[in-house]
C-alpha cells in the first residue's frame, strides 16, 4: 500500500480506483435512464420519480434558454429545501449557466455581496414569507433584473406562511416563466471543466469568497463517495432511504446527500428544516436507513431523554460532518443506541470529500478518518507550508484531488495564497497518526495565542463536553491583560441541569487540559449562534461579543 490508511479500506476498494469525471446534467440523465419510475425524492409525503425529476429540470432548462440564459451566465438560487431546488439547479446547469447559491439564513449584506460578486442578474426564489420579502429588496436595489418566484403550495399545503407576489414586469411565477417553453433539438455542450457552481464560503474573515466548483470537481466528488461505498451497497443490494434535513444550498447536503443519492438511485427523504421528532419519525416509522447530520443535530438526538427506548434499528449509516463532532456526544449516542457515530471531514473547496471512516478500521475516538480514494492529504509546518511533517506532528492540513477547486471567483491573489503548487491549504490544524488516520486540532484562524502558547478552542470544548451539565459549548479568545489573550467558554446547559461557577469548571478541567488552556471566563447562554447549515459558529459569537451583552458573566458566585 502506497497511501497512509489504505490498509484499512473496505475490501475491494483501492486508493487508485478510477474516479469518474463528467457533467451534472449527464449525471441526472443517466439516473433517469437507469432508475426511471423509482422515487428520487419524497417531500411532504409526495414521491417524485427519477423520470419526473429530469422532466422538471428540462422544463426549467428550456425556460432559462428562452429567457436568454446560457453559457457565461450566473443564476442565483435563493431557495430552501423543496423540489424547486433540484429542478432549478439542474435546469440552469443544463442551459449552460452556472449556479450561485444564496443562503436564506444569511444577512442582507452578505447576500447582496454574493449577488454582486457572482454577476447573477436572475434570481430564483419562493413565495415563502421567509424568502420573498428579502428577494424583493434585491430587485428594488437593482441587484437583479429578473425575479422568478416558485409557488411553494405546488408541493402540497402544510401551513407555511406565504408572501404575496407583487405585480411587477420583472417578477414572474415559475409556472408562467416555464409555460410554453419548448425543449431544443440539441442541448448546449457542457464541459467537465466548466464552472458549475460558485459556492460561497462562510466569510469568517472578511466578505465571502466564491469557490469555483466545476462539473468535473462535483462529479469527481460524487464518484469518490460511490467508490468508497460500493462494497456496502453491493452487500445490501437495496434502495436506501436517506434523510435530508441539511440545507441543499450547502455543499454537504448538495454532494453527500442529493448528488450522491441520485448517482446510485437512492430515495431522498427531504425535510424543509431540522426537527428532532420529525427525523425520529422518519427513522422509526418510515424506516430511514441513512442520516448524515451536523454535530448540533446529533447533540439534539443524543439529548433525547428516551433515546435508549427509541427504535433506531433501521439506520445502517449515521455520520456527522460539517464541524468536529464532540467525542463525548459520540460516546453518549453509542451508549444509548449501541450504534457508532463517526465524523468525516471535508470543505466547500473540496466539494465535500476529504476523509472517511472504514467500517472495519480501528476505533479512534476523535479521528476524522483516513483520506478517501483519489485524494491526497498531508500535514505541513505552520511556519513553512512546503515542509511536510512526520506522523504525530501538528501542522496545517493540505489536500489535492480531482474534487478540489481551482480557486476563488475573481480573487487571483487569494487563490494563489491558498495553494502550494497544486495542493490546497485547508486552514485546518491537525495531525496524521502512524496508521494514516487524521485528527483535527482546530481552525488556523481560531487559534488563541495565550502567553506565547498556542491554544486550540476545539480541544478545550472537547474537555468541557465531558461535564454532565453541558449540552453545547463554544470557546473563543478574549483580551487578557496578563496573557494577551485567554480562553472564554460560552455554555448552554442541558434542560434542568445545575449550573456551576468558573472555579468549579477550572477544577473539573484540571488534569484534562494544560494550565494555559483552562478558560479564564465563563458565560451561560440560552442559545449559541449557528451557521446556515446548523454548525455552532465561533465567528458569529465573536461578532456578538463586540456589542454590549445582557448575559451574565459567571466569574464569581452561581448564576
Amino acid at each position: 500500500m502506497t497511501h497512509p490508511g489504505e490498509q484499512f479500506y473496505p475490501k475491494g476498494v483501492r486508493w487508485d480506483d478510477a474516479i469518474e469525471r463528467g457533467t451534472l446534467p449527464d449525471l441526472l440523465s443517466k439516473a433517469a435512464r437507469d432508475f426511471g419510475a423509482r422515487p428520487a425524492i419524497e417531500f411532504r409525503d409526495r414521491a417524485i420519480s427519477y423520470a419526473e425529476l429530469e422532466e422538471l429540470a428540462e422544463v426549467a432548462a428550456a425556460a432559462f434558454m428562452r429567457a436568454g440564459v446560457g453559457k457565461g451566465a450566473t443564476v442565483a438560487l435563493f431557495l430552501g429545501n423543496s423540489p424547486d431546488h433540484p429542478a432549478n439547479f439542474f435546469g440552469a446547469l443544463k442551459s449552460g449557466a452556472r449556479i450561485a447559491h444564496l443562503s436564506p439564513l444569511d444577512g442582507e449584506r452578505a447576500l447582496s455581496h454574493k449577488l454582486s460578486d457572482s454577476g447573477a442578474r436572475i434570481l430564483v426564489t419562493s413565495n415563502l414569507a421567509a424568502l420573498l420579502p428579502t428577494a424583493l429588496k434585491f430587485l428594488e436595489k437593482g441587484l437583479v433584473d429578473r425575479l422568478i418566484v416558485c409557488e411553494d403550495d405546488r408541493w402540497g399545503v402544510v401551513g407555511n406562511p406565504h408572501a404575496p407576489i407583487p405585480d411587477h414586469p420583472a417578477i414572474t411565477t415559475f409556472a408562467k416563466f416555464a409555460e410554453g417553453a419548448t425543449k431544443p433539438s440539441r442541448w448546449p455542450d457542457i464541459s467537465p471543466d466548466d464552472v458549475a457552481l460558485l459556492q460561497y464560503t462562510g466569510g469568517t474573515t472578511g466578505l465571502p469568497k466564491g469557490a469555483m466548483l466545476s462539473h468535473g470537481n462535483l462529479t469527481s466528488a460524487v464518484s469518490v463517495y460511490e467508490v468508497w461505498g460500493r462494497p456496502a451497497r453491493l452487500e445490501r443490494n437495496t434502495v436506501e432511504r436517506v434523510i435530508c434535513v441539511l440545507p441543499l444550498f450547502h455543499i454537504y447536503a448538495l454532494t453527500v446527500v442529493m448528488l450522491s443519492a441520485i448517482r446510485v438511485g437512492n430515495l431522498i427523504s427531504l425535510h424543509q428544516r431540522f426537527d428532532v421528532e420529525a427525523v425520529m419519525r422518519d427513522i422509526e416509522v418510515k424506516r430511514a436507513t441513512a442520516f448524515p447530520g451536523v454535530p448540533t443535530m446529533w447533540i439534539a438526538i443524543a439529548s433525547l431523554p428516551d433515546l435508549d427506548k427509541r427504535d433506531m434499528s433501521s439506520l445502517v449509516s449515521c455520520g456527522s460532518g460539517g464541524a468536529p463532532l464532540p467525542v463525548e456526544v459520540a460516546k453518549v449516542f453509542e451508549r444509548k443506541t449501541n450504534m457508532k457515530l463517526k465524523s468525516g471531514w471535508g470543505m466547500t473547496e473540496t466539494c465535500s470529500p476529504g476523509t472517511g471512516h472504514p467500517k472495519e478500521g480501528p476505533d479512534k475516538p476523535g479521528s476524522i478518518g483516513v483520506m478517501l480514494p483519489g485524494i491526497e492529504m498531508d500535514v505541513v509546518s505552520l511556519d513553512d507550508s512546503r515542509k511536510v511533517l512526520a506522523p504525530g506532528e501538528v501542522g496545517e492540513i493540505r489536500i489535492r484531488g480531482p474534487n478540489v477547486t481551482k480557486g476563488y471567483w475573481g480573487r487571483p491573489q487569494e487563490t494563489a495564497e491558498a495553494f502550494v503548487g497544486d495542493r490546497f491549504l485547508t486552514g485546518d490544524i491537525g495531525y496524521m497518526d502512524a496508521d494514516g488516520y487524521f485528527f483535527l486540532v482546530d481552525r488556523k484562524k481560531d487559534m488563541i495565542i495565550s502567553g506565547g502558547f498556542n491554544v486550540y478552542p476545539q480541544m478545550i470544548e472537547q474537555a468541557i463536553y465531558e461535564h454532565a451539565s453541558v449540552q453545547e459549548v463554544i470557546v473563543i479568545g478574549v483580551v487578557d491583560e496578563y496573557r494577551g489573550e485567554a480562553a472564554k467558554a460560552f455554555v448552554k446547559l442541558h434542560a434542568g441541569a445545575a449550573a456551576f461557577t468558573l472555579d468549579e469548571l477550572k477544577e473539573f478541567l484540571s488534569g484534562k487540559l494544560g494550565r494555559h488552556e483552562i478558560p479564564t471566563a465563563l458565560e451561560f447562554v440560552d442559545e449559541l449562534p449557528r451557521t446556515p447549515v446548523g454548525k455552532l459558529s465561533r465567528h458569529e459569537l465573536r461578532n456578538q461579543q463586540s456589542a454590549p451583552t445582557k448575559q451574565q458573566l459567571a466569574t464569581g458566585g452561581r448564576p
